[in-house]
């Protein structure tokens, strides 16, 4: 259903005419209010970029005060030493320069400077920390350096400046030594810088140290370094040569011009890419927001470079975002106008909606009914499967019951011989008694009751196992110990097995495997599985029945081997009425029932052919749980 075009209000030559001018008025409005909302939001991210920029510079100002100032006072201390004055009283005695070196050594080992020594008035380094090194200051004349005539004079000296022995950049601390009222020489020790070059990631932004010439001195970016932020005066330029401040290296001048006096709004410089950043740096922007701190104990200058093209891009977006506000605002307001006119056509629709409502539902009733006829049937055929079901489990108990008493039959023989001799002596003792009673012989006559009452307690073990095997219940698992399972099976077929001539290895000890499933039935598959082993060994010269159980992949594993035929070739040993007996022996059930059973349990029935010859039928039984239900 389409809605009414806006034209549909107004005549159709007043729309055309008037339809450009507003279109014109809704983009002036947009844009005016996108532009003001960059320009807030620049306000705001220049605001916040300062802040930003001043905590930072603030902390690594504090790091930096701390890494330089750590051990500043340690020449003060120096004078203390007697091997340092001993020297300074003795410079040539040879037992005063090893003893002030070991001294200045042990204690840079303690504070892990760059190094500690001791000059003359001369400015010659009589002893050095690190005398033992190919690049020692000792012997070195240090004249010339500030912080040495700043020593002599009696002051503190503190001073950037290049070793002139290493090449590497440091920050010295001189503080005289006085042996009296009178100053014999100068104690100076060199700090390393490497942990403000490690800390320059903690800005997050290019940042460089400039000192008190306007010689940028450190830098995360290396061209950056030794460039001068302003020129240089003469009196400066004449103190560094002399002093070989900066090792004679030539001081060139930085990318950008920078204000020397920087406010706290910081100066925004234009013209990011003519800085040169390393490779594997980000580069800076076009545009760049610059805020300075001076390090008073060091008299350096700390600057920042914040790049300004991420706040820009992001008040752009604000823009962006308040413009879009606006167009949705107003396309809201075209919706409603556009609510009004669809309203109509809702009320013209509704009839239609309604009549094809009528027919939807009397659609729905009539697949109601169909569907409800199906679930009818469905439901019906669902009882008849049950039906079908619990017919063909009685049907299958039943044949189990037949299974068992057939296998009740074969026994019976062995079962009479078992029987006869324990009741045959039962008569003779029973005789024998009601003669010696007859005499007087009471103590004999308790020996034959003694007999008897034994024969008759061996004679129940041996119907005990029969009337257990021969009752027909239901199977219902529970925790039997399949050692118990195999006893009571060779018990009943012991004879059997005996007059065949097999020797029987039973290695199933009792506790050793506990499976989950019903003992009588289990009986009856090894039963059935070792009355097929032994007539499979009927015409082997060697007769011998393995019969193994251990817990094996979370389950019981019972193996039952012999040493006879073998198994045929085909997949079709547990069907129904398959038998490689002789006719009139069997009816080719017994595996094919045996393995249902076994399955039942949740476990399985396996057959393969041994290597050494025979079969091996492996039963994989459930393991009982730790929690009985």
């Amino acid at each position: 259903m389409s809605a009414l075009p806006p034209e549909s209000l107004v005549p159709p030559s007043r729309a055309l005419s008037t339809r450009p001018l507003i279109v014109l008025a809704l983009l002036l409005v947009i844009g005016l209010i996108g532009f003001g909302g960059y320009r807030a939001s620049e306000y705001q991210g220049m605001q916040t970029l300062r802040t930003d920029a001043g905590h930072r510079l603030d902390l690594f100002g504090a790091a930096v005060d701390g890494i330089v100032n750590r051990y500043a006072h340690i020449p003060a201390t120096i004078q203390l030493s007697e091997e340092v004055l001993a020297l300074m009283r003795k410079p040539r005695a040879a037992g005063s320069v090893t003893a002030a070196n070991r001294f200045l050594e042990r204690l840079n080992g303690h504070i892990g400077s760059v190094a500690i020594f001791v000059m003359d008035e001369r400015g010659i380094v009589l002893a050095s920390s690190n005398w033992k090194q190919p690049d020692s200051f000792v012997g070195e004349d240090l004249s010339f350096r500030s912080y040495y005539l700043t020593g002599l004079s009696g002051q503190v000296g503190r001073h950037f400046a290049i070793g002139i022995t290493q090449g590497e950049p440091g920050y010295y601390v001189s503080h005289p030594i006085r042996d009296g009222e009178r100053v014999v020489g100068v104690a100076a020790i060199k700090i390393g810088l490497a942990g403000i070059d490690a800390a320059w990631d903690l800005l997050g932004a290019p940042a460089l140290i400039a000192d008190e010439n306007g010689v940028v001195i450190l830098s995360s970016v290396p061209d950056w370094r030794y460039t001068a932020l302003g020129p240089m005066s003469i009196d400066s330029k004449v103190e560094a040569a002399v002093s070989r401040l900066y090792n004679n290296r030539p001081i060139g001048n930085f990318p950008v011009a920078i204000d020397a006096s920087l406010g706290p709004e910081g100066q925004e410089i234009h013209g990011g890419g003519r800085l040169g950043i390393a490779p594997g740096r980000a580069q800076l922007g076009s545009t760049y927001l610059v805020h300075g701190r001076q390090l008073s104990s060091t008299g350096w200058r700390l600057l920042i470079f914040s790049d300004l093209q991420p706040m820009r891009a992001q008040a752009i977006g604000h823009g962006a975002l308040a413009a879009v506000a606006t167009g949705c605002v107003l396309l809201l307001l075209l919706v409603v106008a556009q609510r009004r006119r669809i309203l109509r056509q809702k009320l013209e629709a509704k009839a239609l909606l309604e009549q094809a409502n009528a027919q939807l539902e009397s659609k729905v009733a009539r697949r109601t009914r169909a569907l409800t006829d199906t679930n009818a049937r469905l439901r019906k055929e669902v009882a008849e499967r049950q039906q079908a079901e619990q017919t063909l489990r009685a049907a299958q108990d039943e044949l189990v019951q037949a299974a068992k008493l057939a296998v009740l039959g074969q026994l019976a023989a062995g079962i009479t011989h078992e029987l006869a001799q324990p009741l045959g002596a039962m008569r003779t003792l029973s005789g024998n008694a009601i003669e010696f009673m007859k005499r007087g012989n009471l103590a004999t006559v308790e020996q034959n009751l003694g007999i008897i009452a034994r024969l008759a307690d061996q004679m129940g073990r041996i119907i005990t196992p029969l009337k257990t095997f021969a009752r027909k219940s239901p199977a219902i698992p529970a925790a039997t110990d399949v050692a118990h399972a195999v006893g009571a099976a060779l018990f009943l077929l012991d004879q059997r097995l005996a007059k065949a001539g097999i020797t029987v290895i039973n290695r199933c000890e009792p506790g050793r495997a506990v499976a989950w499933c019903d003992q009588n039935r289990l009986e009856q598959v090894l039963i059935n599985l070792i009355r097929n082993a032994g007539d499979a060994m009927a015409d082997s010269p060697h007769k011998t029945l393995t019969l193994d159980a251990a817990p094996a992949d979370g389950g019981i594993v019972l193996t039952i081997a012999d040493t006879g035929c073998g198994l045929p070739e085909g997949g079709a040993l547990f069907e129904p009425f398959f038998t490689t007996k002789p006719p009139g022996e069997g009816l080719g059930l017994g595996l094919a029932i045996s393995r249902d059973i076994v399955r039942e349990f949740g476990g399985d029935l396996r057959a393969d052919n041994r290597p050494e010859g025979g079969a091996c039928f492996s039963l994989h039984l459930p393991a009982a749980p730790k929690e009985q239900p």
